[in-house]
């Protein structure tokens, strides 16, 4: 499904929701370990790499130092000197979403000083909460934060045509989150690895003239005075942006504008029968109707269900008529329900042309890494997080040195050469299937094709590019163009 469009076709990869869309360690080798140093520098990270405690011990090498450095708690200070110059760097990250979070906690493992910048500790993102298998492991996360386990999907058409869509292995499924519980546990694992979680606003940066100043961040302490707070301000050598599509670091850096689509969602709590019918079920429904340029979901969480639509930006004065059409076209699973929470927010539709400006660096929403067609966010959001860190440590040999634009760059460099590719095919997919009721008709029809399914199901939950057999594939691609011909017939 969807192959045809790029022209090789031997490639499927999934989309974040779980809607079928069939698309297409950076440390480097080390030195020896430096002998006179017997352990870890930093004693209390029993989880430190080899790699990383390598890095350190080079450092220590280098400045003529054998002893095991003092440490402040369970993070290196930054005034503890090596020769001349600063132990760690002094990175700021503004945002804690999945992406801020897990750039924190990545420095803060290296020893690096991290101040991690957080407006509302309590915030709830409007989001579907959907994260692939992959994700759990990866970042391991506990049980505990994965509110239901979906391992059936349900694609419902304009003409109201319902295709059903099962998981067949009893141990895979599509984990359903409320963000509030994902990103606090990111949060305060990052703090708890030695992270400096300020509850604060940024306002403001002074951005120095050379590669060596540092930069000044003028926030506003929300941890005294309250919402009020208290202004003050932070000297860093790094700062990464993840505070989200309206970005205060991105619009300091002139990392320019973007398109941006506008979610939608009521958390509905329903009766218990009802409530039973979501137990491990998620729904998709695609239509004018409910979007003009997306789709429009039910995905259960703990105790409720989370009903939504999106839309870009030029149609966001329909929302709210958008929003009543789900909520028609599922009226009879959502009887008896009441509303108890209504929540929207923007979200980019493709990277900012400047995402690395100086030694300023953007991940997450900030950066634009929301993928088109299907809206996926959260796992894009955490790796670019980590892959940002991640070279952050490598180009600073572990936080002695000051990486440079270039430097920087050079996540970029390795996220495009990764991810690129997904981001492109699922913008023409968009294109393709979303454009009208009948290209949605031909889109559902070959949801229920197993071959997608399989294929579709393999790569998102891995996040995998799983080549397709030559066959197989010229059977989805007669099965695709069929449906498009019959999507005509189909739509209402």
């Amino acid at each position: 499904m969807g192959q045809w469009a790029i022209g090789n076709g031997h490639w499927a990869m999934g989309n974040g929701h779980g809607a079928l869309l069939i698309i297409l360690s950076p440390f480097p080798l080390l030195k020896k370990p430096f002998s006179p140093l017997k352990k870890c520098p930093l004693p209390n990270f029993s989880f430190c790499s080899e790699k990383l405690r390598n890095v350190a011990f080079h450092a220590f090498a280098e400045a003529g130092e054998t002893k095991e450095p003092k440490v402040r708690g369970s993070m290196l200070s930054v005034n503890v000197k090596i020769g001349r110059r600063p132990l760690t760097l002094r990175v700021a990250v503004v945002g804690s979403g999945p992406a801020g979070s897990c750039a924190a906690e990545t420095l803060a493992k290296a020893g690096i000083e991290t101040y991690l910048f957080e407006r509302k500790l309590d915030n709830a993102k409007p989001c579907g909460g959907a994260i692939p298998l992959c994700m759990v492991s990866e970042f391991d996360l506990p049980p505990e934060i994965i509110d239901r386990r979906v391992r059936k999907m349900k694609m419902i058409s304009p003409s109201n045509r319902e295709v059903d869509i099962n998981l067949v292995n009893e141990d895979e499924y599509i984990g359903m989150c409320r963000r509030e519980v994902l990103d606090g546990f990111l949060r305060d694992r990052a703090a708890k690895l030695g992270a400096n979680l300020i509850n604060a606003t940024v306002h403001k940066l002074d951005i120095p003239t050379n590669n060596t100043d540092p930069y000044t961040i003028h926030y506003v302490d929300h941890t005294e005075s309250g919402a009020q707070g208290i202004a003050k301000t932070l000297k860093v050598d790094l700062i990464i942006g993840a505070d989200g599509a309206n970005s205060r670091i991105a619009k300091e850096m002139d990392a320019g504008d973007y398109n941006y689509a506008i979610a939608f969602q009521e958390r509905i709590r329903l009766p218990d029968d009802k409530m039973a019918y979501y137990n491990d079920l998620a729904e998709m429904y695609v239509g004018d109707d409910v979007s003009t340029d997306f789709y429009a979901w039910v995905f259960p969480k703990y105790d409720h269900v989370a009903v939504g639509t999106g839309t870009m930006q030029v149609h966001k004065a329909s929302i709210k008529q958008l929003q009543a059409g789900i909520r028609a076209r599922a009226a009879r699973k959502l009887a008896g329900g009441q509303i108890i929470k209504v929540e929207a927010h923007p979200i980019p539709e493709h990277p900012r042309p400047r995402r690395v400006v100086g030694r300023i660096a953007l991940i997450g929403d900030a950066a634009g890494y929301v993928t088109k067609s299907s809206g996926e966010g959260i796992y894009f959001a955490a790796k670019s997080g980590r892959m940002c860190a991640e070279t952050i440590v490598e180009m600073s040999n572990g936080g002695v040195r000051i990486p440079t634009e270039g430097d920087l760059k050079v996540y970029l460099k390795r996220w495009d050469k990764k991810y690129g590719l997904t981001y492109k095919v699922l913008d023409i997919l968009q294109n393709v299937f979303y454009r009208s009721d009948a290209t949605r008709e031909a889109f559902v029809e070959m949801c229920g094709d197993m071959d997608v399914q399989r294929l579709t199901f393999d790569s998102y939950l891995y996040k995998t590019v799983v080549p397709a057999n030559p066959i197989t594939q010229l059977k989805i691609t007669a099965k695709t163009i069929a449906s498009l011909l019959r999507g005509n017939a189909l739509a209402p």
